[in-house]
């Protein structure tokens, strides 16, 4: 199915179910030549990976991928990559008690009228669980945008109503290791200690939370984008709101921009004393007219609360009746903390593939 695939240029096809052998990707236009870093890769999945702390899932998977095609001597060959990440963990036992009833707020209920057929072993193919290989993917991309010096950097700005501060980035790896310090990775230390004590209560509540992930994309050259369906902003959008359980994608000033006037909003551009054009302010969020203007690509993902809570709930089986469901298994009581590698993994698969496109944007002289 295309709905298995994403991007144009650097593209990639995942597979795999939470409760199958294995989940993995196909990347395809991945230029060669490039290092392929294992070390690196897998610190990205360990930031994923489900056990960490208190506050997420207590699944244990250590999430160790492999190359099987694509990488030679510790470099692309420009032929596709395949990344297998084996399931190691699976329990699948703790999903019996919903075979023929419907979660609230899963997807239990499309995929079953969608296909006459689903996997109720954690969600099969709908399950979290295929993020994963979202984030091998964009590791790859990641090292690939880096030697352009692109660097792309996210971190848990909110959980519930507990809102942080925003954080200056005097450096990308400064503001990842300061938001690795914490188990909820919120750049802001004072509000990471609120977000884990209240991401706790909720779990002893047996309930669940939402939040939201702040992206900044850093040293993003100006051009990147197509008009007019395939906008920056929209390419990224799509990304966000492909993964499991975002209900929304802001940019720039987001939906607080529709309360300013033009006189506010406007971007006045400068010449730097380098020669080069900038804006003072950046309510555009570094994305003009679909294209990338030089500045700072600040966007805004929010996250629901995780559908399975700990508590008895109503719904309906397969036959329509009225039925309870109670919630077992290994959950994450604030989804969140686990996002973060993962929106900037989507990020990175965009801004890779359009700088490939770009490249083809203006004839060589």
């Amino acid at each position: 199915m295309a709905g298995n695939s994403f991007g144009q240029l650097f593209r990639i096809t995942t597979f795999g179910e939470s409760h199958g052998e294995a989940i993995g990707v196909i990347i395809d236009g991945c230029p060669s030549q490039l290092p392929v870093d294992m070390e690196y890769i897998q610190g990205e999945l360990d930031k994923r990976k489900p056990g960490q702390s208190k506050i997420t899932t207590q699944r244990k998977e250590s999430d160790t991928v492999r190359i099987l095609s694509g990488v030679f001597e510790g470099k692309t060959t420009g032929t596709p990559i395949m990344m297998l990440i084996p399931n190691e963990d699976q329990r699948s036992k703790d999903y019996s008690h919903n075979t023929d009833v419907f979660r609230p707020s899963h997807a239990d209920y499309t995929y079953q009228t969608k296909y006459g057929i689903r996997d109720h072993r954690g969600g099969g193919r709908s399950s979290a669980r295929e993020t994963a290989a979202r984030v091998a993917a964009g590791a790859l991309a990641k090292l690939l945008l880096k030697t352009q010096g692109i660097e792309i950097v996210a971190h848990v700005s909110s959980v519930g109503k507990i809102e942080a501060p925003n954080v200056e980035i005097r450096s990308a790896q400064e503001f990842i290791d300061e938001r690795e310090k914490n188990i909820v990775r919120c750049a802001d230390p004072a509000t990471a200690e609120e977000m884990i004590t209240f991401i706790d209560s909720v779990r002893l509540d047996g309930d669940t939370v939402g939040g939201k992930v702040s992206c900044h994309i850093l040293n993003c050259p100006v051009g990147l984008g197509e008009p007019v369906f395939d906008k920056l902003h929209a390419d990224l959008g799509k990304a966000m709101l492909s993964i499991n359980a975002v209900h929304g994608f802001e940019f720039g000033s987001g939906f607080a921009g529709s309360e300013m006037r033009g006189s506010e909003h406007n971007d006045i551009f400068v010449k730097t004393h380098l020669g080069d054009v900038k804006t003072i302010s950046n309510y555009s969020g570094g994305i003009q007219g679909g294209i990338s203007n030089g500045m700072p690509i600040d966007f805004k993902v929010a996250f629901k609360p995780v559908a399975t809570i700990m508590h008895n709930q109503q719904t309906v089986d397969a036959d329509g009746n009225a039925a309870e469901i109670s919630g077992k298994g290994r959950h994450d009581p604030c989804v969140v903390p686990r996002a973060v590698p993962i929106v900037e993994a989507m990020a990175a698969l965009v801004i890779a593939d359009h700088w490939l496109r770009n490249r083809n944007t203006i004839l060589p002289q």
